[in-house]
């Protein structure tokens, strides 16, 4: 199977497993959102606190020629070793920042 291929299925359980936890003391609904096509991968909470709307992301990364660039990990121990225990090679594992930085320095 191909490194990609590979990487958006593990990408997918580990965040279906992570958006499977559900506040109980606000009317918040975690859910995971993976869009293999696109390589965008999420997991949002959205819903009612007790004095306001709460509309956020707490994970998103996207999968890049079989790198895995998290943008944003907003869980207390964050995924990335959630990821890598599921199959992911560390090495393949990058922040938005240190990619985005690869990126530039190769095109400079």
């Amino acid at each position: 199977m191909d490194k990609s291929l590979a990487y958006a299925e593990i990408l997918t359980q580990v965040l279906r497993k992570a958006a499977s936890v559900q506040p109980s003391l606000e009317k918040i609904s975690v859910r995971s959102v993976c869009d293999r096509e696109s390589g965008q991968f999420l997991v949002i909470a959205t819903g009612w606190t007790k004095t306001a709307w709460r509309n956020t992301i707490l994970f998103h990364a996207r999968l890049v020629d079989g790198t895995v660039v998290i943008e944003d990990d907003n869980f207390e121990e964050g995924l990335s070793e959630e990821l890598i225990t599921a199959g992911i090679a560390e090495e393949d594992i990058v922040t938005g920042l240190a990619y985005e930085q690869q990126q530039f320095s190769l095109h400079a």
